[in-house]
């Protein structure tokens, strides 16, 4: 409890995740116009920094342009993300007439259009939430070369990448948490029930279906991946019975679980779904097929969204994990500050997730307010 009580006082958090994290390892578009070429546009942006740079430690922050790229605004995790990083970033000084944040609408090239417009509109910092991380070389090339500081948000790139910050001294940095740790924690609120408990079908095993997110987004890959792993570090036996890709969705999830109770039925001891959308979903699905959480069906999501930790309290859901919109947009905000400051920041900036059960659903409900 002492740590999740650390983790919710965000505002305070938000300076000391900046100092002591770090080094732990819409569709709203404005063309750029048709006789700029983007080499140009970037190569203005560039000269206009440089001439501005100096001035960035003394300058009001409420004369600063913030451009925000979010990968979709329909996820509602991202939902509670940007809604959380315009409010505090109006707190930390900027104007709210200055904070532009567009949707990507799930498209790659939506999205690089429009960082595009936010380099040739002449920004001041971009913070960024790819809809694919396999793009962030391609992204960070291109707002590097306008000098513009970048802060990535929720979708980490490779290591390859993130070295190529730090081996050019660039001013880019990864505000997030490391998803390992989040499926690790769904495996652990499994296994943590017992085998005797889990086991319904007396098999020795534990039979499970996976709903995974973006297969290409690195945090459906390691939740995908740890969960199962925490389950066999416990020493417990698992039967994949089926693994689907849901995309973060409610609906799509319903579905697919919905299909793999009908093929599998009562073998079906856990579901597990990268984020709580899906567990929203998984859950219609069980009700439909007259399942019972916690009787005779087990199910586990992260985010601990609303909704989800109600059902947690009530349930309907065994448990997930809190993925601290909170402090990772307060750090991301205060990373763009360190930034236009000159104050600076480490390329990683880390932020922990927390187990969620019924025992402490309550508390995270408590500091959402």
């Amino acid at each position: 409890m002492k740590k999740l009580l650390g983790i919710m006082t965000a505002s305070a958090m938000a300076a000391s995740l900046l100092a002591g994290c770090g080094g732990s390892k819409a569709a709203e578009t404005t063309m750029a116009p048709a006789e700029t070429t983007a080499a140009e546009t970037t190569a203005a942006a560039a000269e206009s920094k440089a001439e501005t740079k100096a001035e960035a430690g003394t300058a009001d922050l409420k004369d600063k342009k913030v451009g925000v790229c979010i990968y979709q605004f329909s996820d509602n995790f991202m939902t509670l993300f940007r809604t959380e990083l315009e409010n505090y970033l109006v707190e930390k000084g900027f104007s709210k007439d200055n904070i532009k944040i567009m949707d990507g609408a799930n498209d790659q090239a939506t999205q690089t259009n429009q960082i595009q417009n936010f380099i040739s509109e002449g920004v001041d910092v971009l913070i960024i939430n790819p809809v694919n991380s396999s793009s962030a070389a391609t992204i960070t090339d291109m707002v590097q070369s306008a000098g513009i500081p970048l802060v990535y948000i929720n979708r980490e790139p490779d290591a390859d990448e993130e070295k190529r910050w730090e081996d050019n001294k660039w001013d880019v940095t990864y505000v997030g948490c490391d998803a390992r740790q989040s499926g690790t924690f769904q495996g652990e609120i499994i296994a943590d029930l017992g085998m005797d408990k889990i086991d319904m079908n007396g098999n020795g095993k534990v039979d499970y279906i996976m709903i995974k997110g973006d297969p290409e987004n690195v945090d459906a890959q390691y939740r995908t991946e740890f969960s199962i792993k925490a389950l066999e570090d416990a020493g417990l036996q698992v039967n994949k019975l089926d693994e689907q890709v849901g995309m973060w969705q409610q609906d799509e999830a319903q579905r697919l679980v919905a299909n793999s109770l009908s093929q599998y039925g009562n073998d079906v001891e856990v579901v597990f779904c990268n984020n709580d959308a899906m567990a929203l979903g998984a859950l219609q699905a069980i009700e439909g097929a007259g399942r019972t959480v916690g009787k005779d069906i087990f199910l586990v999501g992260v985010d601990a969204l609303e909704e989800a930790c109600q059902n947690v309290l009530s349930g309907k859901q065994t448990g997930t994990v809190f993925n601290d919109h909170i402090s990772q947009s307060h750090t991301a905000a205060d990373a763009a500050v360190n930034y236009l400051t000159g104050a600076g920041n480490d390329h990683y900036i880390g932020c922990d997730y927390v187990k969620v059960t019924a025992e402490n659903a309550q508390d995270i409900l408590d500091s959402l307010k």
